[in-house]
């Protein structure tokens, strides 16, 4: 691998796609720790830790994941890549219900550029949405939850339009940064970008598991220390086994003429993976889960507010996470519906030729794919649902704080990304003849 990875330098144009990629990277976190203007940084860095040890840890889990707690710090980059995660979400549903967008998705390049054009616009619509509420949360005292510190030295209309302007602009430059890192540098670069804010929040992650276990002592803290980052290596290795298995249909095209030659008799397969849906399920549950608890900080003196207060806040109520594990299983059978259609595979076989050994073409063919993709469906929904169980386990057991790093969406994201970034660089290697990463 060490070797592989001196090639990949040795490269000129793998090189300098790699070093494009860090700088961008550079400039992505320096802006993700530059707050806006009109922000008290003192006051607001009192109130993020006591929000990370109090009751309000889990409140922003999900957002302060993928921001790497800028949000929270009201950062130029506070808002990271969300609003482009959120549009692409909401563009890629609403290609299954509204036929102009379904044709133009089928139109090839020329139609997903302009499905792009619509997520960019998405994007900064719902940028400036998610500035505009956060922004109000921090004006009005009620960003964190029994900290009674300002967090902005004026309360203006002036101020806030400069820092809600401000918030959207690096929403927009991130966006920016991360189609050009997909251009010009190495891997897709929103992922790449996600991968980074997660990371970096690692080191914090794991010594404040250690500092939490102090109290019994420091030779008992350092082996909790040890036990997570081996324990986390292990999940590690059982995600890449999951995240690599799937299931190959065999397809036998038969021979046919086009002109004066013979195509087709050729044998492949259709992969059909473990985890079909990927990460958007966690995604999916948590942004709903999230909606009551935006509510009780909007209101908090009702009845419902104090219902949620107790059991969805922090997150480890066996209730919410009942919830949880519910919403994640179906939202990975729906997701998967509307993204592998067993119909339309089933009619473009037939269309060419191709058939399943052993299954009739048609309605026989479409039974078979839903009935595999069903069966493959139940396992990679448990596995989803347990693996974002493990940031409860830990909080319960080793008294960690709600962002444990060694579970949940982080865990997936980050061995996704970085699976899929390290298979380019692999084709690229070979290209050259080169030993890729996972070449043995």
């Amino acid at each position: 691998m060490l070797s592989a990875f001196a090639n990949a330098f040795r490269t000129p144009d793998l090189r300098r796609k790699i070093l494009f990629t860090l700088f961008i990277l550079a400039v992505f976190r320096l802006g993700s720790v530059i707050p806006v203007p009109n922000v008290n940084v003192s006051n607001i860095n009192t109130c993020v830790s006591q929000a990370s040890s109090g009751s309000s840890a889990g409140l922003y889990s999900m957002i302060s994941l993928f921001s790497g707690g800028a949000l929270l710090k009201l950062a130029i980059f506070a808002l990271g890549i969300l609003p482009y995660i959120t549009a692409s979400i909401i563009l890629q549903l609403l290609t299954v219900v509204i036929p102009k967008l379904e044709t133009l998705k089928k139109e090839g390049a020329s139609g997903q550029n302009k499905i792009t054009q619509y997520t960019r616009y998405l994007t900064l619509v719902l940028g400036l949405l998610q500035a505009t509420a956060f922004v109000t949360l921090a004006t009005s005292g009620r960003l964190f939850t029994g900290c009674a510190l300002p967090v902005v030295y004026s309360t203006s209309i002036f101020e806030i339009i400069v820092m809600i302007l401000t918030m959207t602009a690096g929403t927009t430059i991130v966006m920016w940064m991360g189609e050009l890192v997909t251009e010009h540098g190495i891997g897709n670069g929103m992922s790449i970008m996600i991968f980074t804010q997660i990371a970096a929040r690692f080191p914090d992650s794991l010594w404040a598991i250690k500092v939490a276990r102090n109290g019994a002592g420091q030779a008992h803290a350092w082996f909790v220390f040890i036990l997570v980052i081996v324990i986390g290596l292990l999940v590690m290795a059982a995600v890449v086994f999951i995240e690599q298995g799937q299931r190959r249909i065999p397809v036998q095209y038969a021979k046919r003429m086009v002109g004066r030659r013979m195509l087709g008799g050729s044998t492949t397969y259709i992969p059909l993976k473990v985890n079909q849906s990927g990460v958007i399920p966690v995604i999916f549950a948590s942004s709903i889960l999230y909606l009551p608890v935006l509510y009780a900080t909007f209101r908090p003196q009702t009845d419902a507010a104090k219902w949620i207060g107790h059991y969805f806040t922090r997150g480890d109520h066996p209730i919410y996470n009942i919830v949880y594990f519910l919403l994640i299983i179906f939202f990975c059978y729906f997701y998967v519906a509307i993204t592998f259609d067993p119909v339309e595979m089933s009619d473009n076989m037939k269309k060419y030729g191709g058939f399943i050994p052993g299954i009739r073409a048609g309605k026989p063919t479409e039974d078979y794919l839903a009935y595999v993709l069903s069966r493959l469906t139940a396992p990679g929904s448990l596995y989803l649902g347990l693996i974002s169980m493990i940031p409860t386990l830990a909080f319960v057991y080793l008294k960690a704080n709600q962002n444990f790093p060694f579970g949940g969406t982080s865990i997936l994201i980050i061995v996704g990304v970085a699976l899929d970034t390290v298979k380019q660089v692999e084709s690229k290697l070979q290209q050259r003849h080169y030993e890729g990463f996972l070449s043995s």
